[in-house]
């Protein structure tokens, strides 16, 4: 018999408020993160003086904290007094190209602009104009950056609209958990960069441990989740990547699952079954999410973690792990049967770091008893669905 409709409105036995367990809550202190945000404070001091001051770049694996600081910098600078510098967030899953950023940028400043029919170099010549009315500095945010479509282009424009700007300048602040971002940027637009560049180290256990446990004590009635449950949604957590995200997940998926149990409490039993739903569930949203070639690259080491390859994959510490070079050698083959371009040993590495920054892989030097020197890879999530997920993607009819 289904659920009667007025049962689904009754208060929760388990959660006390959901919005504290999300990932994209921002809480009013960001627990192992003074640091960064003390950096971001600092190289934004000059633009909010009214200067011209130097971009910054954050980098960061997947759920190490990059948005949920820039969002809670963002916020204190608009508590500020400052009448020389406007911030502007910008979401870049959602605002993804060129126009989309600049009449975001309109419409938080200059709204009565930000109407359709205006084209790109209208709003940019009306930005200019505002800026220089008061020498004002504009500090844009691009969260995602590595998403808009044009990001060439984009980052051109924003970086050259200081060479038409009288009084007053433009200041980024860019948020990508890939390395590689820049090798679609022309060398004029990197030339006129002049960047920082920040990189948010994973969590650690006993830091997502401690993270975890804040949300609970907000988002959990009282003594529902079991103390244990900390430790085990932390270890699990920190294994490969260190990431608060799927923490966060963990122990928001148990709690749904001891709920639908019709229970009043989470232990051990909701953690472990809870994680198997977790992680798969993050590794769809972020495979989901990257380039084509970053895809074909995952799709080789799923292959090659099912069925081996030429040579017998290294095992160490019980943990398989594949050569480097072989697997550029598979993702060749793949991309030359799809009668497309294969991209460099150059360009590999730097996706496969990128690969290694947002938790998808874990990679190692290669040590004793091999010849040569390589480096050696493991897929940190389940080689067959990952296998299964991305031909669905790439190769469906």
């Amino acid at each position: 018999m289904a659920e009667p409709f007025e049962d689904l409105f009754k208060d929760s036995d388990i959660f006390a408020n959901r919005e504290v367990l999300s990932p994209h809550y921002v809480p009013k202190h960001l627990l192992f993160r003074d640091r960064q945000i003390n950096e971001i404070e600092k190289a934004l001091t000059p633009s909010l003086k009214g200067e011209r001051g130097r971009n910054v770049f954050i980098y960061g694996k997947t759920g190490t904290g990059k948005t949920s600081c820039i969002k809670y910098v963002v916020e204190k600078v608009k508590e500020l007094p400052i009448i020389k510098a406007k911030i502007t967030y910008v979401n870049c899953r959602i605002y993804n190209s060129r126009f989309r950023v600049l009449n975001k940028i309109a419409s938080d400043h200059m709204p009565k602009y930000a109407k359709r029919g205006y084209g790109i170099t209208d709003i940019y010549e009306k930005l200019i104009n505002w800026i220089e009315e008061d020498g004002k500095i504009l500090v844009v945010v691009l969260d995602e950056l590595d998403v808009v479509r044009d990001l060439d282009d984009l980052i051109y424009t924003l970086t050259r609209s200081n060479s038409d700007i009288k009084s007053g300048g433009v200041t980024i602040i860019g948020v990508s958990n890939k390395l590689s971002f820049k090798e679609v940027l022309d060398p004029r637009s990197l030339s006129t960069l002049y960047e920082n560049e920040f990189v948010f180290p994973p969590y650690n256990s006993s830091e997502l441990a401690a993270i975890v446990k804040d949300r609970i004590e907000s988002g959990f009635k009282s003594g529902v989740v079991d103390p244990a449950c900390i430790n085990l949604v932390a270890a699990i957590s920190a294994k490969d990547s260190g990431d608060a995200r799927l923490a966060l997940k963990i122990i928001t998926k148990a709690g749904e699952i001891a709920e639908n149990k019709g229970q009043k409490s989470v232990g051990i039993d909701e953690i472990n079954e809870a994680s198997k739903f977790a992680e798969e569930e993050l590794a769809y949203e972020v495979i989901g999410m990257l380039p084509e070639h970053q895809k074909l690259i995952v799709y080789a080491i799923a292959i090659m973690s099912i069925t081996g390859g030429r040579y017998k994959k290294l095992n160490e510490d019980n943990e398989s792990f594949l050569f480097s070079g072989e697997i550029y050698d598979r993702y060749a083959s793949i991309v030359q049967s799809m009668n497309k371009d294969v991209k460099t040993s150059r360009l590999y590495r730097r996706y496969m770091a990128d690969l290694e920054m947002q938790g998808i892989i874990t990679t190692r030097e290669s040590g004793k008893g091999i010849r040569g020197h390589t480096k050696l890879i493991k897929l940190s999530y389940q080689a067959d669905k990952i296998k299964e997920m991305i031909e669905k993607s790439l190769f469906k009819e």
